[in-house]
């Protein structure tokens, strides 16, 4: 039977609930801040110019500064208390707000809409851990990297939806402020009755006793998230898209005007076309990575990200002469659909970049301190935020352009993705055997649920090609750690990876202890082996052993007899099966 795609959660109560809770929350957010803004830029008679866009920026700050204060406190309650109840208390929460800022739009009071405001960021920040924590604990492994793409994709289009309502609303003459507050009180009610449907989400640490000192609490916070290095690292890289993205985006108001010669219209396009494809790219992420968690897609994201970014640039020099285009003027000239493809495409790219790596924290991460975990990727998000406007900010004053700030941003990207992939080999290896994989080497895969998806294990391979190591490598999403004859380590480009991947070289001397040693540390720490099928591989590794063994055959699907090996299996499509695993000899 064909498996079921991402698209058959959102027929699952599970899901949908949870799904469309989530939706709500982002688009109502963005309703309320985004005519917030516009009528602090354009009918707020009292204030100046400058008036206005220090308030403007003030707004972003207030929202911002709750993810430093309470984000560490929220991560332990996530992890403490059951989470389909937290969720409606935070939704519960948000009705109640944006009657209050209803009531400040009535009075005309700054205030109370700017109170409000940072309130609003305050139920985000306790939201954030329980919405990411929340999947993980009711989507199988295989539905994991799909339900992140979904989450992803349906919050972009939330954020476009209700920042585009919200301009839309607030301009319209005498009943703009009426229309925001009916608009975002009924919004938060619904997304209350719809809460009401989520599952019950049972606590993974009820006897954890809550630190509620922001500064302490937030030292803990970050000291959990490095406790798995790969995890740590993971969330750094989420955090430098949030810089990326949050230079882009706050860019693209000067963009549009300067280099594209657009109006406000043009703005409105280009986060419409950045929101679609980090939708789309989220989408494609579970179909592009066989509903398995791929790393892989977490360099080539980055490669679009830079590679788009410095396209745009040069996309962007043709607008030479100054002008002010609505988006319809602005897409009917030619030149325009290059920026067009650009920014899409970094979208796409991003999605493929943000989407593994929100799986990655979320299976890998301690299920009993995993909302704490993300909490601390909600700070570090927050801070790279704060990072990211003063690095637009410091270029622009030292004179770079608006055009220049997005190249660099794209350059600057490539460096920081080198410098994670260099931390974390994995990553780097996990993209090779995917771009082989999905261009010279096709795989059939049956059998591979009988291979665990943590612990140890032993996998024995009927074989010994050196790509046959690639080969497997690529079709197990779990690390391998090879046992291979120390020739294999010095071969060029599969000694990189297979050294890179933590590789274990058969020893010369059969009596040498360094050998039982690495491997007593490998099923120590829990590692996957895989060893080939030749006389001196097993019998060294097997009597180290009293783990299940699982046997690996590797066939040719096309009928040539005997199997091509090596390069020779170049564009043939080779099937992979595993057998029930058996104990160890």
């Amino acid at each position: 039977m064909k498996p079921e795609n991402q698209f058959s959660l959102l027929r699952e109560r599970r899901f949908v609930p949870f799904f469309w809770t989530q939706f709500l929350g982002a688009f109502n957010d963005n309703v309320y801040k985004n005519a917030l803004v516009i009528m602090f830029a354009f009918q707020v008679t009292s204030l100046s110019a400058q008036d206005a866009n220090a308030l403007i920026n003030l707004s972003a700050a207030i929202f911002i500064l709750p993810f430093f204060l309470f984000s560490a406190t929220s991560g332990q309650i996530a992890d403490k208390y059951e989470k389909s109840r937290l969720i409606r208390y935070t939704v519960l929460l948000e009705v109640g707000l944006m009657i209050l800022g209803s009531a400040g739009f009535y009075l005309g009071s700054l205030g109370l809409l700017m109170f409000t405001l940072f309130l609003g960021g305050v139920q985000s920040a306790l939201f954030g851990p329980v919405k990411y924590a929340y999947l993980p604990q009711h989507l199988k492994s295989e539905e994991l990297i799909g339900g992140n793409g979904l989450v992803e994709m349906g919050t972009f289009v939330a954020i476009l939806l209700g920042t585009v309502l919200g301009g839309i609303l607030i301009a319209v003459a005498n009943w703009g402020k009426t229309l925001v507050s009916i608009a975002t009180v009924s919004t938060a009610l619904l997304a209350y009755a719809v809460s009401r449907r989520i599952p019950v989400t049972p606590a993974p640490d009820p006897q954890l006793a809550i630190r509620w000192n922001p500064v302490t609490a937030t030292r803990d916070t970050l000291r959990f998230a490095r406790h798995n290095r790969t995890v740590f690292l993971s969330i750094l890289g989420i955090s430098w898209f949030w810089f990326y993205g949050a230079t882009f985006l706050s860019q693209f108001p000067n963009f549009s005007k300067d280099a594209l010669g657009g109006d406000e219209s043009v703005v409105t396009l280009l986060l419409a076309l950045f929101s679609i494809g980090i939708g789309t790219g989220s989408l494609l992420c579970e179909r592009m990575s066989g509903r398995g968690l791929e790393l892989g897609l977490v360099p080539l994201g980055s490669i679009g990200l830079t590679l788009f970014a410095i396209d745009l640039y040069f996309a962007s020099r043709g607008f030479a002469q100054p002008s002010t285009l609505e988006w319809t003027a602005f897409i009917a000239r030619p030149e325009a659909w290059r920026v067009v493809l650009d920014l899409v495409m970094i979208g796409v790219f991003g999605g493929f970049y943000t989407v593994p790596l929100y799986a990655l924290i979320q299976a890998r991460s301690d299920p009993t301190h995993r909302s704490r975990i993300i909490a601390g990727n909600n700070i570090l998000n927050a801070l790279f935020m704060v990072i990211s406007a003063g690095f637009a900010i410091g270029l622009g004053q030292a004179g770079f352009t608006v055009a220049q700030v997005l190249l660099l941003t794209g350059i600057v990207n490539a460096f920081v993705a080198l410098y994670i992939y260099t931390l974390v080999p994995e990553f780097l290896l996990r993209f090779i055997v995917w771009l082989l994989v999905h261009s010279v080497f096709p795989i059939r895969k049956t059998g591979l649920e009988h291979i665990p998806q943590t612990g140890t294990a032993l996998l024995r391979c009927e074989s010994g090609g050196i790509v046959d190591a690639l080969i497997i490598a690529a079709a197990v999403r779990r690390p391998i750690r090879f046992v291979v004859a120390e020739r294999w380590l010095r071969a060029p480009l599969i000694g990189f990876l297979l050294r890179s991947g933590g590789a274990i070289a058969l020893p010369a001397d059969p009596a040498q202890t360094r050998f039982e040693q690495e491997i007593a540390a490998a099923l120590a720490g829990g590692d996957l082996l895989c060893v080939f099928t030749n006389p001196q591989a097993f019998d060294l590794v097997g009597p180290l052993t009293d783990i299940p063994v699982i046997r690996l055959a590797l066939r040719d699907r096309s009928g040539m007899q005997p199997r091509p090996r090596g390069w020779r299996a170049l564009f043939h499509t080779i099937e992979l099966s595993a057998s029930a695993p058996v104990a160890a000899c």
